[in-house]
């Protein structure tokens, strides 16, 4: 099952209070042997570990051992069971793993609140890992979600179309248009005196056919169902398929390769169209890096440093965000409201609430962005060095608040009489 960008959303905004969120992240292996047993040892090895930290580095325990009240020694036996629970139902499914090195599996799960999700990825994972925390870990979904488009792959020739999802590596036909077209030729007729019209008959025919097919393309944008396409056919086809398309479904093709339809494989189609699609995303990347940097230099739609960053996703400014693919760096997180905060202050500015360390700055900040549909991009130490200088993260911004328009007179005098009546309210307000 592959993962929806809803269902990805679903697991930024799951939270478990007793830090039972289990992440778990299968990369296969190249086996070194017949036995295949060295992924099995390793995540073996890993739960064995998740389960250990379970007793000795959980914070809750150390409080309850130190408190030791009832209450608290339930609640961490409780969290501990739940934890255990889905761990033994991690080393089972590990048997059933097998290091074919062609795809990789994640699996979210939580059964103090009976939460299980499995999803096959590509096998493109930093490496296999289990974690165990309050929420799910989501950085190397991210990698290979943040900024992939919704896309489709339109392979065609002249009387037939058919239509394919590519999502995650992952090709799937959705759709298959065909149009048979007359037989009669050139020859037809006596003496082929009805050779011309039988011709232009068939021209028409296949005109038409690529008309359906640009009208299909234009519908599933305009649903959404795609956002960008890549089209797959002989260079005689494009020359007839292209004048039909509508000027925003022309806007939206990312590439093109020869195919034929008759022949082309399955695999060959993923193949081409991945191939095209990392090197539009490798060359938005550095557009969107260069955009940044500018922008920011003029004090204009763009911010660097984690500090302007964190502020401008609080303030839902962000439209783009660029972050360093290992970034390291430090902040706060609200135990209350969750605000996140660059410097490492023991009390929340916001609402006064203790804060506590976070250190990969880059995992705590994804629930906001995938919740909001922030279009992400990891950039790679070698893609850029002035990028690593300005503190390895950025965004463009959909708007600048500190640039928006004074408040007419009338209206300030207004919100000044709500703000007398009602204080708390326009605190609430003016934060957003």
């Amino acid at each position: 099952m592959t993962i929806t960008r809803e269902q990805f959303r679903e697991l930024a905004q799951f939270q478990d209070e007793n830090s039972s969120a289990l992440s778990f992240y299968f990369q296969p292996s190249t086996p070194r042997n017949k036995a295949h047993k060295e992924d099995t040892i390793l995540i073996k090895d890993l739960v064995r570990e998740a389960a250990r930290s379970l007793e000795t580095k959980s914070p809750e325990l150390r409080a309850e051992k130190i408190r030791a009240k009832e209450v608290r020694s339930k609640e961490g036996k409780e969290k501990k069971d739940s934890a255990r629970a889905d761990l033994d139902r991690i080393l089972r499914l590990a048997g059933e793993l097998r290091s074919n090195g062609t795809h990789g599996k994640t699996v979210f799960a939580c059964a103090a609140q009976n939460f299980w999700r499995e999803y096959e990825v590509p096998a493109r994972l930093p490496g296999t890992q289990l974690i165990v925390d309050r929420h799910f870990h989501l950085k190397p979904l991210a990698h290979l979600l943040g900024a992939s488009p919704l896309l489709g792959v339109v392979l065609v020739d002249r009387h037939r179309a058919r239509i394919f999802d590519l999502r995650l590596g992952e090709l799937t036909e959705r759709k298959d248009l065909f149009h048979p077209l007359p037989r009669r030729g050139r020859s037809d007729g006596y003496a082929g005196y009805d050779g011309g019209h039988a011709q232009r008959r068939v021209d028409d025919e296949a005109r038409h056919h690529f008309k359906n097919v640009a009208e299909s393309v234009k519908e599933l944008l305009e649903k959404g169902v795609f956002e960008k396409w890549i089209l797959a056919c002989q260079d005689a086809h494009r020359s007839l398929l292209e004048p039909q398309l509508h000027s925003k479904v022309s806007q939206a093709l990312i590439g093109r390769f020869h195919a034929d339809l008759g022949h082309v494989t399955r695999d060959e189609l993923r193949t081409q169209a991945q191939q095209i699609v990392e090197r539009w995303q490798a060359d938005r990347r550095r557009e969107l890096v260069s955009q940044a940097l500018g922008e920011a230099r003029a004090n204009g739609r763009g911010v660097t440093g984690l500090r302007r960053v964190l502020r401008s996703l609080e303030l839902g400014e962000v439209q783009t965000l660029l972050l360093a693919e290992n970034l390291q760096a430090h902040a706060v997180e609200c135990s209350g409201c969750g605000h996140l905060d660059a410097h490492l202050v023991s009390f929340c500015p916001v609402c006064g609430r203790a804060t506590h360390e976070i250190v990969d700055v880059g995992e705590a900040i994804l629930p906001q962005v995938i919740s909001r549909d922030i279009e992400t991009f990891y950039v790679r130490d070698e893609d850029d060095a002035e990028f690593d200088k300005v503190g390895s993260i950025a965004a463009l911004l959909r708007y600048r608040s500190e640039k928006m328009e004074p408040l007419h007179a009338t209206v300030a005098d207004q919100l000044g009489r709500a703000g007398a009546a009602y204080p708390g309210r326009l605190r609430r307000f003016a934060s957003r």
